[in-house]
């Protein structure tokens, strides 16, 4: 019998000979059981392809940002591969499995797609790892053998923050019945199975901790009255003249721009726009500065515009509240989760602040602190990314008294803040004095809203931000 290619248990992979000739009928039979078993005898390991699951929100490709591990490194469960980024947030892919990468499927700024594979890993059989992805070169089964593989290998949907708690207390995932979105398991079902094991009581949820003020020998100093105004400098970078054009295609945050401004120049708007002084409410953030910075929390005047608008929205629910498809129906939203611009460098990203309506004005400044820093390193998640109900976008951060800002479907309205000036004004005897001017353009959904009501709800809006106290009385 001749042989070209014989496999062995041993560590050699595959032995290649031109002829072997072989006259014994052990042989015969040994090399036929070779052949049955040929994936667990190429190595001690198998070679899984572990394939880019669902992240989710109907996102079928990603684009590969960094891999965190290269060919014939070691990984552990839980142990980050690589980031990708979709058109709605960037996501950290992390190891099902113990093993050894042998193969990586794409190169960096490559489009992935959701059930292709990511990496091969080789895991070590020896103990006992099944396998939930395919398995290159496996033998075949028969029909039960492979439900049976089903069901052992069942998907259970949780962060790795989450099964990181569970492997970390013993907790087998498929114990515990998760209360999130498709059956996903959250911290706190972890938490809950944890304490009918334990018996424990659990403690409510953490809240921003809140820190005394420090003597007034040992607060903040209150920065300069008289500190010199920042003029912008041009970013210097080197220019290169290639001659010829360049063609990319439209990846990440800018492709959900293109689909997300198409979808909202079909929304008949209107715009209305009005000025602000914000001479109480400068002195007032000043004052509370060095209270909120001996907290950890950097306070700027996006807190209070937000709240603002909170208290302003439960007094015009139509501005928070969306439209279906077929303009038949209004749906009032009970959350008021209002978004934030920001200019970042992988585009424009409008997270939100969950629950305002609930929430202090320094709740609200401790979340857009956590946002920001997410925001400028990239990381923000999907759950950060949607669910918004109303917007704000501040420009006058870079520049700018006025615009038209374009609602974000499904959302009715959205309002643009422009820079904080000091211009003249008069006050109620005739008199010229000093004030610090802010203009807002407000852009709302004329099919539903009409200009009386956009008007009454940024006068609402303006009174709470000229005068700070009168927020005391509807404060939750």
């Amino acid at each position: 019998v001749c042989i070209h290619r014989v496999r062995s248990c041993s560590s050699i992979r595959s032995i290649k000979s031109k002829y072997v000739c072989v006259f014994d009928k052990s042989a015969l039979k040994f090399s036929h059981q070779q052949r049955l078993f040929r994936t667990s005898a190429v190595s001690c390991g198998q070679i899984v392809q572990f394939k880019l699951s669902d992240i989710g929100e109907g996102i079928t490709e990603v684009t590969v940002k960094e891999w965190y591990i290269k060919e014939g490194d070691s990984v552990s469960q839980f142990d980050s591969i690589c980031e990708v980024q979709s058109d709605k947030a960037s996501v950290t892919i992390t190891s099902r499995y113990d093993g050894i990468i042998r193969k990586l499927h794409y190169s960096l700024d490559e489009i992935a797609y959701v059930g292709k594979p990511l990496v091969d890993i080789e895991i070590d059989t020896s103990k006992g790892v099944a396998p939930e992805e395919d398995v290159v070169e496996t033998p075949p089964m028969s029909h039960e053998e492979h439900t049976h593989q089903e069901i052992k290998g069942h998907k259970t949907l949780a962060t790795p923050a989450v099964r990181r708690l569970a492997m970390e207390n013993n907790i087998k995932l498929s114990e515990v019945v998760g209360t999130g979105k498709d059956n996903r398991i959250l911290k706190e079902d972890i938490l809950n199975y944890l304490a009918k094991q334990t018996g424990a009581i659990l403690p409510p949820s953490p809240k921003a901790e809140i820190i005394p003020p420090l003597p007034k020998s040992e607060t903040v100093p209150d920065a300069p009255k008289d500190k010199a105004r920042k003029i912008p400098v041009p970013v210097s970078r080197p220019i290169v003249f290639s001659g010829k054009d360049k063609t990319e295609p439209i990846t990440g945050f800018h492709k959900a721009m293109v689909k997300t401004m198409s979808a909202a120049l079909k929304i008949p708007h209107f715009g209305y726009c009005d000025e602000i002084d914000l001479t109480q409410l400068v002195q007032l953030r000043e004052e509370l500065k060095p209270v909120a910075q001996v907290r950890g929390v950097k306070l700027s005047f996006m807190p209070f515009f937000i709240k603002a608008a909170s208290l302003g929205l439960l007094q015009y629910p139509i501005l928070n509240a969306s439209l279906d498809e077929s303009c038949q129906n209004v749906t009032y939203k009970a959350s008021h989760n209002i978004g934030v611009a920001m200019d970042t460098e992988q585009g424009l990203i409008v997270p939100n602040v969950k629950n305002v309506q609930v929430c202090s004005v320094f709740e609200i400044a401790s979340e857009l602190n956590r946002l920001q820093s997410l925001g400028s390193a990239g990381q923000l998640g999907t759950n950060d990314l949607t669910g918004g109900t109303f917007t704000l976008s501040n420009i006058g951060t870079i520049g700018g008294t006025y615009t038209k800002p374009v609602i974000l479907p499904p959302e009715v309205a959205i309002g643009a803040l422009g820079k904080i000036q000091v211009l003249p004004r008069f006050n109620g005897k005739g008199e010229v004095f000093k004030a610090q001017i802010m203009n807002v353009s407000w852009s709302a959904d004329h099919r539903i809203i009409d200009g009386a009501t956009m008007a009454r709800f940024s006068n609402l809006w303006k009174s709470y931000l000229e005068n700070p106290a009168s927020m005391l009385l509807d404060l939750k």
